[in-house]
């Protein structure tokens, strides 16, 4: 007779491997990935489109004919439709694709749009028409968030073509096009022995994830993304290229370090580099009876930001970890996913870095594990994974002290949703907690933003997101609704505990968040007059559709 013990494990690895399947049956080129993706078709597309729309795009296409793309061009508007990673946002078609091949004819396209802008405002009856934007901005196109890079009936500006990888000669920076996506950048540097503070997913583009601030691989050692940027050339509304450094222009050079798309359209970023070879990264797969375990051990190694116990020192060199609990509708399972990196290979032959072996990960019961030496573009890829293209997709995130309790209590309310997403049988659906450390000290190194985390204590923070992907649009109200449910039952038991912070990092942010009134109020009231310094009327904070904005009254424009 078989022993139940027997049968549970069994049960137990069967599921797992489910998981993984399910997970990595996908092939390990994210770009390859992106090109296959299923996508929808577009159909009837200039039935939606109003008369002032068509006429902003006749007058594009007389200015820049060789740069606009339009549905009659149905190839190529509907390849620049399918570039969005999240199935929602191939679904909002644009009255016309703009895709500058420089910063001239882009600064001739925002001349036009500032005019097209300026004359809805002062015609009468048009207010509704401009809080609605009249274009919308794409870089790498990954936000979940319908209508952050997109705009239904709108113009959209691609800024694909600005993909530029050049290192200084003396390997210290790295000129960076906005248009560019992550794989691309470590793919060039790695050539020449090189990195940059950059995304962790190789798919994210650069321009979204380094004007939102940016986590990275390196955080620990130079701090957020944005820090490590010694310089941004930026088209602003009156259609003119400027450059802002910390010399030139220093107010705006601050506020594009986490103040988003709320200033122009940055063109091309100087980020520092630094030698950098292949790095120890990857992912512990687990069953989700882990669970306690897992969040007992993320708790322990977060705390050593802020206490150096004998063996258990913390190391600048470590990224993460970041656990991610994930049920899977469509095989009714749940299991458990640890990334760890460590930013250079272990020594003395070691399998394990010396800070993650002393962790308490290495003892969890695992079935498998991909933590080896490899390079930074992989790496980055690996971490795709999590996140296929061509599926509705949604983030939504708040931010917690590194608290036992508070981190049971966010592990609760993602199973407390589990009970809903079965309830409505949402087709298909992938819902994932992860939670990752966010701590002060990485927001006061490098160059100072906007993001108002250096004035918070050294306790360690945690990042704390909901990841959901699921297949029909009929189910989209549904998955707002329990995914905002469920942070906001997170952020009530760390109101009533004391163990909540005011930080929302943005690019996790979920429409109906509010992530600069995390900023504080100074860095706030900060960004608000440099937005009217740089862009008087308005062409950013209301022409421009998508991403947050910073609510200010002008007056009726």
């Amino acid at each position: 007779m078989v022993s139940p013990l027997l049968l549970t494990s069994a049960t137990l690895a069967f599921t797992t491997l489910l998981f993984l399947f399910y997970r990595l049956r996908v092939q390990s080129s994210q770009l390859r990935r992106d090109a296959e993706a299923k996508k929808p078709k577009h159909h009837d597309l200039n039935a939606s489109f109003s008369e002032p729309a068509l006429r902003l795009r006749a007058k594009l296409i007389a200015d820049l004919p060789t740069s606009i793309i339009s549905p009659e061009d149905r190839r190529l508007f509907e390849a620049s439709m399918n570039a969005y990673w999240a199935q929602q946002a191939c679904e909002v078609p644009p009255v016309c694709v703009i895709q500058p091949r420089d910063a001239e004819e882009l600064c001739r396209a925002v001349k036009i749009l500032k005019s097209d802008f300026d004359q809805r405002c002062r015609k009468d009856g048009s207010q509704d028409d401009i809080d609605n934007g009249i274009f919308a901005l794409r870089s790498g196109g990954h936000s979940p968030v319908v209508g952050a890079s997109s705009i239904q009936g709108g113009a959209l500006i691609d800024l694909s073509l600005f993909n530029e990888v050049t290192p200084a000669p003396d390997g210290k920076s790295v000129v960076i096009g906005a248009g560019c996506k992550w794989v691309q950048v470590y793919e060039a540097l790695q050539e020449k022995g090189l990195a940059v503070a950059g995304g962790r997913n190789s798919a994210v583009g650069v321009g979204g994830l380094i004007l939102g601030g940016g986590l990275s691989f390196f955080s620990p050692r130079f701090g957020m993304v944005c820090s490590n940027v010694i310089e941004y050339e930026i088209v602003l509304a009156d259609g003119s290229i400027v450059r802002a450094s910390e010399t030139a222009n220093p107010d705006l050079w601050r506020v594009l370090k986490g103040g988003a798309n709320n200033f122009g359209i940055v063109t091309r970023f100087v980020v520092r580099s630094f030698p950098s070879g292949n790095i120890w990264s990857g992912f512990l797969y687990m069953p989700s009876s882990q669970a306690l375990k897992v969040l007992t051990s993320f708790r322990e190694f977060l705390d050593r930001g802020v206490s150096d116990d004998e063996g258990k020192v913390y190391d600048e060199h470590a990224a993460g970890p970041l656990a991610c609990f994930t049920y899977l509708q469509a095989l009714g399972i749940q299991a458990i996913a640890v990334a760890l990196t460590h930013t250079k290979t272990p020594e003395g032959g070691k399998t394990w870095p010396a800070c993650w072996q002393s962790s308490g990960f290495p003892r969890l019961w695992r079935f498998w594990s991909t933590c080896s030496v490899k390079s930074l573009a992989a790496a980055t890829d690996e971490m795709s994974v999590l996140n296929p293209p061509g599926r509705r997709q949604k983030f939504a995130t708040t931010t917690i002290k590194n608290d036992q309790a508070t981190l049971e209590a966010a592990h609760q309310a993602y199973r407390d949703a589990i009970t809903s997403i079965r309830e409505r049988n949402i087709k298909n659906m992938s819902w994932t907690l992860v939670l990752q450390p966010m701590l002060p000290a990485w927001a006061r190194k490098g160059n100072p933003n906007v993001l108002g985390l250096d004035t918070s204590t050294d306790e360690p923070l945690v990042n704390v997101s909901i990841t959901v992907n699921w297949a029909l649009s009929k189910d989209d109200e549904t998955v707002q609704r329990i995914t905002r449910a469920a942070i906001e039952q997170i952020e009530s038991f760390a109101t009533q505990h004391g163990t909540g912070h005011r930080y929302r990092y943005i690019n996790y942010c979920d429409s109906w968040q509010k992530p600069f009134d995390g900023y504080g109020q100074d860095n706030l009231e900060f960004m608000k007059v440099v937005s009217r310094k740089y862009d008087p009327d308005g062409l950013f904070r209301r022409g421009c559709a998508g991403g947050f904005k910073l609510g200010l009254c002008d007056g009726g424009r």
